[in-house]
């Protein structure tokens, strides 16, 4: 099944979109190319430009090409709007978007793919960055352990995800657990499961989450927060592949990859006695670290941009950057990474005017005393007060 079929027909950008889906491994095809053949399977979007809607005949034309691709959705992209507006019509099927044409080529792209891709990550630019992907896509082939290291908010999950769905695995669960949200008397019986009666409220049998990814992938986030007895069990369960329930004597044998992460220097743990390091060494089969978003700038647009999208309630309510918004997004230090830039964003849909989020719109926790923000106009970013 195709994600996306693209009538290049007076499609200016079309090119360049199909080019970058195409390179974030999204299942992309120009119209011309699409067979008859696949059309059982269609796809999930159909996009044209308005002038090759227009030479369709308007609506009737526009849903007789979606069905020949057995589209769902039609996305029309208006390259010659005076300014940026988005539309639909038929309750969503038909969206329109006008880019305006004072939108910057690039941006118009990572428009376009923010739309489309549907992967839940965002088409980085930084090189640094595209070659740890291609390099985890490589690792995901081969059923090692991996050990994520970087600082908070710098997308470890994302990146964790990105391996299970690239490897052997991906048909199986992603099972997730934040190792230092939860109070270590109900860790373990959440990793490991735990019999009836085990404990004061164990009511029912539970199988645990490490059975529960029985096939799949663990991910054991913030690892460095598990206590050292538990570290122990789980070393001994890893070497096994097998896992005690609490209140049980008898061994059941499991099949998982384990991916863990942590934001601390793991040397410096292991070193002061605060992790095992056999467990480390187990579980740092092939590491892999994630960069801070301030090392990473040019990427910080299009997270921006998959943010809008994945937080606009309806397609209609996808907001426009406008350039001075960017530059105030660019120019911060970000010590908070990309999850401070997720609550930015979302703030700036709350308080932007119209469609387009301008620089007053920016609200930011507080602001690097070596950058500058003052305006020209006298507008300046809000900057949100602690309480």
């Amino acid at each position: 099944m195709q994600r996306v079929v693209i009538d290049m027909v007076e499609f200016k950008t079309a090119e360049a979109v199909l080019s970058a889906l195409q390179e974030h491994r999204v299942a992309v095809v120009s119209a011309a190319s699409f067979q008859s053949s696949q059309r059982r399977a269609g796809s999930d979007f159909f996009v044209l430009s308005q002038a090759r809607a227009n030479a369709l005949g308007g609506q009737s034309g526009i849903i007789e090409a979606a069905r020949e691709c057995g589209a769902r959705t039609v996305l029309v992209v208006d390259e010659a709007a005076q300014e940026y507006a988005v539309t639909t019509e038929l309750s969503g099927k038909i969206a329109h978007l006008a880019l305006g044409q004072s939108m910057p080529r690039d941006y118009a792209v990572l428009c376009l793919v923010a739309l489309l891709h549907g992967t839940g990550r965002a088409l980085v630019r930084d090189a640094g960055v595209a070659k740890l992907f291609e390099m985890s896509a490589r690792v995901a082939q081969a059923d090692v352990s991996v050990f994520i290291n970087g600082p908070t908010g710098s997308g470890k999950e994302v990146m964790a995800k990105y391996i299970h769905q690239r490897s052997r695995r991906s048909e199986g669960e992603f099972v997730a657990i934040n190792c230092a949200a939860i109070p270590e008397n109900m860790l373990e019986a959440m990793l490991f499961g735990h019999e009836k009666g085990a404990f004061t409220g164990a009511s029912t049998a539970n199988v645990g989450l490490i059975r529960a990814a029985d096939g799949g992938t663990l991910l054991l986030d913030e690892i460095s927060e598990m206590s050292m007895p538990l570290q122990a069990k789980l070393l001994r369960a890893i070497q096994e592949l097998a896992v005690t329930p609490v209140g049980s004597n008898r061994q059941i044998s499991v099949d998982i990859r384990i991916l863990a992460t942590s934001n601390r220097n793991m040397q410096q743990e292991c070193s002061a006695g605060r992790f095992r390091e056999d467990l480390f060494y187990r579980l740092n089969v092939f590491p892999i670290t994630t960069m801070a978003l301030s090392e990473r700038r040019a990427d910080i647009l299009p997270i921006a941009l998959e943010f809008l999208v994945r937080h606009a309630r309806d397609v209609s309510e996808i907001a426009y950057l406008a350039p001075c918004a960017i530059e105030v997004l660019e120019q911060y230090d970000w010590p908070g990474n990309i999850r401070e830039l997720e609550n930015v964003i979302q703030r700036a849909l709350v308080l932007k005017t119209g469609a387009t989020i301008t620089r007053d719109a920016i609200m930011i926790d507080q602001f690097s005393s070596t950058l500058s923000f003052s305006d020209p106009q006298g507008i300046t970013p809000n900057t949100a007060h602690s309480v």
